[in-house]
């Protein structure tokens, strides 16, 4: 059952308009570029009858959304914790209904200092687990906290949060962007899953749109594929930004010659559903004049289909609790009313009867 009570008339008229929307609405770059299966034979996995229709939003059944299941990224909240604290903010991450959170630094300007074990034990005084972080993949500076300079540091930090994930929201530009160089950035990305594995962590790369690119000295290679085929899939974890993966889908549906090569960001998990333990869930209001396709918006405003793809993904053998939802918006507004009013629409997804 949702925590959070879901008897708000702008809610109701959010949902109506998803409804009317149906899963169209969240194919419209698709529909801009041609759908088709990902360019990458490994990924090509059809999707068409994956998952039970879904029911209408907002619709009696079971809720779609995994219990215990549905986190966000603080990184949306960063100016809340650097005015307020963070006590302030799991306060209200707990009233509306969040079970987790994913940091990206911990520290983000919070009023006062606070060590990690006290911010583990506060956050779980709000009901909040730690689930994973961002942390930075390299640096010209010796002394930076990233991955390539103090592999060490970061994994103590991050087993004294009790966290299960620590990762990278990096892209595997380090050495360019050929295909040795992803190779390259494959193999660091190995040795630190390796290091992860061995404390008992999973080591993810969060993607944005760039990833989706083909390569610099083989425009017949996407650059995502690379990455999928060179990483230990025992040692190396994907966290897939879906709304950055539409983006991609948007910008790089044809190669450099302007040769189609379209792709299905889902087909990619359906493909792998174990190397993606953890989604975030940001939404985009379809927007062509838009460089990246999409306008950021609150979840639930906008025109990607969580419906469709949270149903697809739980509904696979095995997988209803095997992943993490993370909400994010990068510069909301209202930072409070974007994590209020997504959890809120996310609570209120039902699948079909």
């Amino acid at each position: 059952m949702s925590r959070i009570a879901n008897n708000d008339p702008e809610l109701t008229h959010r949902l109506t308009r998803r409804g009317m929307l149906g899963v169209a609405a969240g194919a419209t770059a698709a529909a801009l570029l041609g759908a088709a299966a990902p360019a990458s034979a490994a990924t090509t996995v059809p999707t068409t009858g994956s998952a039970p229709a879904p029911a209408p939003a907002g619709g009696r059944g079971r809720p779609l959304l995994p219990p215990g299941r549905l986190g966000i990224q603080l990184y949306s909240l960063r100016d809340k914790v650097g005015t307020l604290g963070f006590a302030p903010v799991f306060a209200e991450l707990e009233k509306y209904g969040y079970d987790e959170i994913e940091f990206a630094g911990y520290t983000q300007g919070s009023a006062g200092p606070i060590t990690l074990p006290n911010l583990r034990r506060l956050a779980r005084n709000h009901g909040l687990t730690p689930i994973g972080s961002h942390v930075g993949y390299y640096s010209d500076d010796p002394n930076a906290y990233t991955f390539a300079q103090n592999l060490e540091k970061v994994l103590d930090d991050a087993q004294a949060l009790g966290l299960k994930h620590i990762g990278t929201a990096s892209g595997p530009f380090r050495y360019g962007s050929t295909v040795d160089a992803w190779k390259r950035a494959a193999e660091e990305f190995n040795t630190y899953g390796a290091a992860a594995r061995a404390r008992g962590m999973k080591f993810y790369q969060h993607n944005h749109s760039d990833e989706f690119a083909f390569a610099a000295d083989d425009p017949k290679v996407r650059l995502y594929d690379v990455l999928l085929a060179e990483t230990d899939p025992d040692l190396v974890y994907l966290e897939m930004d879906i709304y950055w993966a539409y983006a991609g889908q948007f910008r790089f549906s044809k190669r450099p010659d302007g040769t189609t090569a379209p792709f299905e960001p889902l087909d990619y998990v359906l493909a792998h559903p174990h190397r993606y333990p953890l989604f975030h869930v940001k939404d985009g209001v379809s927007d062509p004049t838009n460089e990246f396709g999409y306008r950021m918006t609150d979840v639930g405003d906008g025109d990607i289909d969580y419906q469709r793809f949270i149903s697809t993904v739980t509904h696979l053998r095995g997988q209803r609790s095997a992943h993490h939802w993370q909400t994010e918006h990068d510069t909301p507004p209202d930072s409070l009313s974007f994590a209020r009013r997504s959890s809120a629409y996310l609570h209120s997804l039902r699948e079909k009867c």
